[in-house]
């Protein structure tokens, strides 16, 4: 595969192209490419783009459009909504693997039992674009600044709606209850405190279903991942 990088943005007239200063850097003189290299470039929204290097400058790299594709993209739309965790890396490790699944749109929460609200929204960014080129996708995650739980409830209006807790009580598993001949679903996944019996309450008057993501005791950032997997991978 030609190395992958990302551009915010795509005109479908342009020919040419400058790399920016951190892409610029990792092509001339990390990757050491020369004129006449191919890379692809990708605005995470379906667009990419073979390119050819027509100007090897080690602070502004310019490229040529060889070839352009448009990638449409999953049918299915898979939301996760997820707490905000007190250790952020851990967060930061979730949203690069589920990304990685190529999940559609990521919500961070802020539930009753969040310890941590502190979002840098840029940098959690930039891993949603690390996480997409690593994966060789065309599509960027959606993600949003931190919203609140009862918000994100009210205005859920997702096919199938699941939220994943762990309050001893007959819930079924979540990959009995996948169907993949909906266009879009979405599932809640709460802090290390688990949600409320309220915030449960109140998910399933909005007709979010509770579910099981297995038979053990997941931490907050594993049952995203896991979560994510199994709304991606059943069909």
């Amino acid at each position: 595969m030609l190395p992958y990088f990302h551009i915010p943005s795509i005109e479908p007239s342009q020919t040419d192209l400058q790399l920016d200063k951190d892409t610029t850097r990792h092509v001339i003189q990390v990757l050491r490419m020369k004129r006449n290299d191919k890379l692809l470039l990708t605005d995470g929204r379906g667009n990419l783009l073979t390119t050819a290097i027509i100007d090897d400058h080690k602070k502004k790299c310019m490229v040529r459009v060889e070839e352009r594709e448009f990638d449409p993209g999953q049918k299915r739309k898979i939301t996760i909504a997820i707490s905000l965790l007190k250790n952020n890396s851990r967060l930061e490790w979730a949203f690069e693997k589920i990304t990685e699944l190529g999940i559609s749109e990521i919500i961070p929460l802020v539930c009753e039992r969040t310890e941590k609200q502190h979002f840098r929204f840029d940098r959690m960014k930039n891993i949603l674009i690390s996480s997409m080129l690593q994966s060789q996708q065309a599509w960027l995650p959606i993600l949003h600044e931190p919203v609140d739980f009862e918000q994100v409830v009210e205005q859920s209006h997702q096919d199938q709606k699941f939220i994943a807790h762990c309050v001893e009580e007959e819930k079924r598993n979540l990959s009995d209850l996948v169907n993949e001949n909906l266009s879009s679903q979405i599932i809640l996944v709460g802090p290390e405190g688990d949600f409320t019996n309220e915030e449960i309450e109140f998910a399933i008057r909005y007709h979010f279903t509770p579910v099981a993501l297995g038979e053990t005791r997941l931490r907050s950032e594993t049952a995203g991942i896991v979560a994510a997997a199994i709304l991606k991978l059943i069909s």
